[in-house]
């Protein structure tokens, strides 16, 4: 079997897009396609069917999918092993939603790199939708994400707890507002696939506020452009605790209690389920997760 054609079919049913997956491998469309029909030619059957709603797996298209995964960890855990062999440095690459990427995560890395000395560490910060792909494309092997993706092929283990809350600049904190004064207020969203934008949505949405009912001024995909905004005094925006700590106690900014909206969430580590960990992936995880390690 075509490893590589067998790849572009688990792309494409991860994705239910025949443009996205294309994109996401840096391949044509037509070229993806032509991938697909030589694989089905190799099974001897049809397994995807193309619809308006992306793509659908036919039943032998199920039970090759159900085996994609797993063919795909084993051939990268063998590249890896073997690539391990000929260099003198292990790898660890890590790929953390920007919350903990950008201001937990560091201080834990350098005490982790203390500890292992001979580790070459690498973060990739983007959004926890992101960090799924990542994994689920085999692209990375360890991430740290907002909420739990409920995905069958992704497990998860516990971090730490959150919350989400509206954030603004000194002048305009330590006070209480109603939903309907939130309706006016000029916000500022993190972009529209991401966990933060998705959980303050969900949230709203249960207190009966859509966001064409928000004054929202302009989305950002970076937490620390978003605070650089609100300092300066452009808007407010829901952001993570965990992100705010500095600004809080230096008294640049600080949190607006909105009335009945409170917006908790976890921080999960994330790894395919039939991946085996490295060594020295393994250790990074089990002291991550540790009660005394943890985020810094």
């Amino acid at each position: 079997m075509n490893f590589e054609y067998l790849k572009s079919f688990y792309s494409t049913v991860i994705h239910n897009s025949i443009s996205k997956a294309a994109a996401d491998l840096h391949l044509t469309q037509p070229g993806l396609s032509m991938q697909i029909k030589h694989l089905e030619g190799e099974i001897g059957a049809k397994l995807l069917i193309r619809s308006n709603k992306g793509v659908e797996l036919t039943e032998e298209g199920k039970v090759v999918y159900n085996y994609a995964s797993t063919i795909l960890s084993i051939k990268g855990n063998i590249e890896r092993d073997l690539k391990n062999l000929q260099e003198n440095n292990p790898k660890l690459i890590i790929g953390s939603c920007k919350s903990v990427g950008e201001y937990a995560l560091p201080c834990s890395i350098y005490i982790f790199k203390k500890l292992h000395n001979e580790v070459d560490i690498s973060i990739e910060l983007m959004n926890s939708t992101e960090v799924i792909e990542k994994l689920l494309n085999h692209t990375i092997n360890i991430g740290i994400i907002q909420g739990n993706p409920q995905k069958g092929n992704i497990v998860t283990k516990y971090l730490a707890s959150d919350e989400l809350v509206l954030v603004g600049s000194a002048s305009n904190t330590n006070r209480v507002i109603t939903i309907e004064e939130l309706k006016e207020m000029p916000l500022i969203l993190r972009e529209k696939n991401s966990s933060t934008r998705y959980l303050a949505e969900k949230a709203l949405q249960e207190e009966g506020v859509n966001t064409e009912q928000l004054n929202v001024i302009y989305d950002l995909n970076s937490p620390e452009a978003i605070k650089s905004s609100i300092s300066a005094g452009k808007g407010f925006s829901f952001l993570p605790k965990l992100i705010i700590k500095k600004e809080q106690k230096e008294g640049s900014l600080g949190q607006i209690q909105v009335n009945d909206l409170k917006i908790t969430f976890d921080y999960y580590i994330a790894f395919r389920k039939d991946y085996v960990f490295t060594q020295y992936e393994q250790l990074f995880v089990d002291f991550i997760v540790s009660n005394k390690r943890g985020f810094c």
